[in-house]
């Protein structure tokens, strides 16, 4: 019974596990039917979409893409940002290391700000500089040129070789010597006027002498080097000039002042200074100078610059001769009190003439060369004199010739240097002044400067005066009428006078040339407006500085206050 059962129950099983194979096979025959017919409509559907799918691919993968490179170059500036802060900051604290050092230990408490970076032992790193001093020569500075040989003018571009006589200083440094050459040239030959022609025809001279212009533009140093310059030449200046220094002070006998000695010595040394830096200028010989004046009287004759000539150029560009410390030493003893009976080299800045040059108006100088007290520095160059003209004469009729005074009472410090001088009030009066060979310049003992007439004027009125006797026939016929007319022509009319009187044989004719000339010459000499005191800028002149003592304060009970 049991085994039956189990047998129907097992022919029941397999009986519905082949239906339910059968029946899930039916089912996916169906389905695959279904999907053939089914894939068959939308094909073409699909085919579409993977299209746009494709596409939609591409765009996003080329924004991707650029995203990426986008991305990569900000990662890259980033990072080449944070590798230059890295540096930066390496550096800063390399630099930081090495400005601090370690400091040593101390026993003193952290609290302590002296020691809470750098020991007080240790000394800064930031070491003041020495103060230096520029050794310059500023625009404006005149240099002295004297021409060292007689040049006969002939055109523009004409080489002048000069020396120079007035030694140039850059604070206490000499930096061009006397001697040191200068090479200028002629720029402009001027013509001469019509009322000057004519005067000048009057006296038998057809070739009046023509102004010219010079310029100096190469300065040769004693070891051969060159610098070019460019210079303006003061106008006053291009004449035989000669230094007169004052005359000495009557002394009591038997009383020796020392003061006036030191003074003496002082103009001396000053005046062989000069013949000194004249040396190098071949002077003429007597037997030249008498032929350059036989020329002259000639009613054609050529134009001459005498040898000597000095012409006062002033610098349109400074010259750097590099600095020098200002050394303790040095700064301790500038603007000290010069002592008394100083004496400073100095140019006239004022330009003054006794003709124009009202009494009471301006005078300034500055030095040129420093002043030294042994060998301690008391004044730079550059320092100035202010002054003023206490004294002036212009010229007169009857010969008489100009005067001028001036004295200084104020010394300044450099402009631009020395700010540590202070100014003084001084007494300073003239010692020693260049002035032209034809003026005749004199100082008194005081400082006053007068214009002089030539002492060849008697000589030659005399000379006009006998000729014009000659031509009179004072003495009888013992002469004949050429020598006599002759002798009238040389007086009034020179050369042209000499012949005209010779040939023409008429004693009217050379007495009236005889008292032409003897008029002429007694009018020049003597009745005519004498001569002025000129000083163009830039004239050196020898100054000697005392010291006035301020008087000292009065008390309210009378007495003096104690300073």
């Amino acid at each position: 019974m049991n085994h039956g059962t189990s047998r129907q129950t097992g022919l029941k099983g397999t009986k519905m596990y082949l239906a339910g194979s059968v029946h899930r096979a039916v089912q996916q025959n169906h389905c695959a039917v279904h999907l053939s017919l089914h894939g068959a409509n939308s094909r073409r559907s699909r085919g579409n979409a993977r299209r746009e799918e494709f596409l939609l691919q591409d765009s996003s993968s080329a924004a991707e893409r650029a995203d990426s490179k986008a991305s990569s170059a900000k990662m890259m500036s980033r990072r080449l940002l944070s590798a230059l802060l890295l540096s930066w900051a390496c550096a800063s604290y390399l630099q930081a290391q090495e400005a601090s050092p370690t400091p040593a230990q101390s026993s003193v408490p952290e609290s302590d700000p002296a020691l809470s970076h750098r020991p007080a032992s240790v000394p800064g790193t930031d070491v003041a500089k020495p103060a230096t001093v520029p050794l310059s020569v500023p625009i404006g500075t005149p240099m002295q040129v004297a021409l060292d040989r007689e040049i006969r003018v002939q055109k523009v571009g004409q080489t002048l070789p000069g020396r120079i006589v007035e030694p140039i200083y850059a604070f206490d440094k000499l930096v061009i010597p006397v001697g040191t050459e200068v090479s200028g040239q002629i720029t402009r030959i001027e013509p001469v006027s019509t009322g000057k022609r004519t005067l000048a025809a009057l006296d038998a001279n057809f070739t009046p002498s023509h102004a010219i212009d010079v310029t100096f533009t190469d300065l040769i140093l004693a070891d051969g080097k060159h610098i070019p310059i460019r210079t303006l030449v003061t106008p006053g200046s291009g004449q035989v000039i000669r230094f007169q220094t004052a005359a000495n002070q009557k002394e009591n006998k038997g009383v020796k002042d020392v003061a006036s000695e030191k003074a003496k010595e002082a103009r001396e040394e000053a005046k062989r200074e000069w013949d000194a830096a004249m040396q190098q200028v071949k002077q003429p010989g007597k037997l030249h100078k008498a032929e350059r004046y036989v020329i002259a009287q000639l009613p054609v004759h050529p134009q001459y610059i005498d040898a000597g000539t000095v012409y006062f150029a002033e610098l349109q560009e400074p010259l750097d001769f590099g600095s020098e410390p200002l050394t303790p030493e040095m700064a301790a003893s500038l603007g000290a009190t010069p002592p008394p009976g100083s004496f400073v080299r100095t140019l006239l800045v004022t330009p003054l003439n006794s003709a124009s040059t009202p009494k009471g108006a301006p005078v300034e100088a500055i030095l040129s060369q420093p002043l030294f007290d042994g060998k301690h520095l008391i004044l730079p160059q550059g320092c100035r004199l202010r002054g003023s003209v206490v004294q002036v004469e212009p010229a007169r009729y009857m010969s008489r010739n100009g005067k001028l005074r001036m004295v200084f009472h104020e010394l300044l410090p450099p402009q631009g240097a020395g700010g540590e001088l202070l100014a003084q009030k001084v007494e300073a009066s003239l010692e020693g002044v260049q002035a032209a060979a034809a003026d005749n310049v004199t100082l008194d003992a005081e400082g006053g400067a007068g214009a002089g007439s030539p002492k060849s004027r008697y000589l030659l009125t005399t000379i006009s005066i006998g000729l014009a006797a000659v031509s009179a026939g004072v003495g009888g016929d013992t002469l004949g009428d050429a020598t006599e007319g002759a002798a009238g022509g040389a007086g009034g009319y020179k050369v042209i006078g000499i012949i005209l009187g010779a040939t023409v044989h008429s004693q009217p004719f050379g007495m009236a040339m005889g008292v032409f000339g003897a008029s002429k010459s007694i009018y020049v000499h003597f009745i005519a407006r004498g001569r002025e005191v000129v000083f163009p800028k830039n004239t050196a002149m020898q100054i000697g500085v005392g010291t006035r003592q301020a008087p000292a304060p009065v008390s309210p009970g009378g007495g003096a206050v104690q300073q």
